[in-house]
């Protein structure tokens, strides 16, 4: 995993190379005749029909004088008109004219030939990356200059059941973290994937169920409670993994809340979950659902000696 600074250093120097192959460093945009302020104008007035220039210098983030000289220009050369709000006499509203419509049509078709022609250049899974990746982060940058509190939050969705791919992904999930922090081998990943394989098998009993977090159709979390391995009427929590990029979100608490609902519809005499004790954030939230400490021993199955523990959720109702 890249350092805080890595990543910093990483992304700076790919705005800078995407800045310079875009033609933002140039005194003309996009196979016309008119600086970036003047397209992105453009682009945004015909995004939104009519607006006001007010609105307009808020969205670009630029000087009002600067906005009312570049917007005079584009009157001028018949790109753009005035016209007066039908609500508010004292407002003008800008909106495209004849000329203007088919100098976006052409702004857009340059720019989706540009782009399409970069994507061609990378395999499906980059393309999806990219696309996912600088959605997130133009809106971080924005909600900064907006000073906008909190993190720009992914739309995570919570989904029950086997899914394509997911046995895969959770055993990559178990096996990039755990070789990462803690040093464990392929014997833990195949245990992962062979344990996954033979519960996916048995969702279909009503004792058994997975939760998944998924953001832009990319499982990103997972947990399952597998109501029959352990008998006595106990279930076991197992596979509770997240990406690295949803650790601290809410999201493993928001998983951990539908697997707890369910052992308590299923009216389950006990949950059981095994950890060791180097997980402490996991551990901080299994306590804050009610999980107590009930065993621990030194064990070395994973290749390492480690103080494995035991956890025990007793259903009160």
């Amino acid at each position: 995993m890249l350092s805080e600074r890595q990543k910093i250093k990483n992304i700076r120097a790919a705005s800078r190379l995407m800045v310079r192959e875009l033609g933002f460093m140039n005194q003309n945009l996009a196979a016309t005749d008119y600086p970036p302020s003047a397209v992105h104008s453009m682009l945004e007035v015909e995004a939104h029909g009519a607006m006001t220039a007010a609105q307009l210098v808020q969205i670009l983030g630029l000087e009002k004088s600067s906005v009312s000289r570049m917007l005079a220009k584009l009157v001028e050369a018949g790109e753009l008109e005035e016209n007066m709000s039908p609500d508010d006499a004292r407002t003008k509203l800008i909106s495209l004219t004849g000329k203007g419509r088919d100098t976006v049509q052409n702004i857009n078709a340059y720019a989706d030939q540009r782009v399409a022609a970069a994507l061609g250049k990378l395999d499906p899974f980059a393309q999806q990356a990219v696309s996912q990746g600088l959605c997130s982060y133009a809106s971080a940058l924005k909600a900064c200059r907006e000073n906008s509190e909190g993190k720009v939050r992914k739309s995570v969705n919570i989904v029950t059941g086997y899914h394509a791919g997911m046995i895969g992904r959770i055993t990559e999930m178990h096996g990039d973290y755990y070789a990462r922090e803690h040093n464990f081998g392929h014997f833990f990943e195949a245990k992962v994937a062979t344990g996954l394989a033979d519960f996916s098998a048995r969702l279909d009993k009503s004792c058994n169920q997975i939760w998944l977090a998924i953001v832009n159709e990319r499982i990103v979390g997972s947990v399952a409670i597998d109501g029959e391995d352990l008998g006595n009427n106990e279930a076991h929590l197992r596979w509770f993994i997240l990406d690295d990029g949803c650790r601290g979100s809410g999201v493993g608490r928001k998983l951990l809340t539908e697997a707890m609902r369910f052992c308590d519809e299923q009216k389950f005499s006990a949950v059981q979950l095994w950890t060791f004790d180097k997980l402490t954030p996991a551990r901080k939230l299994y306590e804050s659902f009610g999980f107590e400490l009930s065993k621990e021993w030194d064990g070395d199955q994973w290749g390492s000696t480690l103080t494995e523990q035991q956890f025990t959720r007793i259903n009160s109702a």
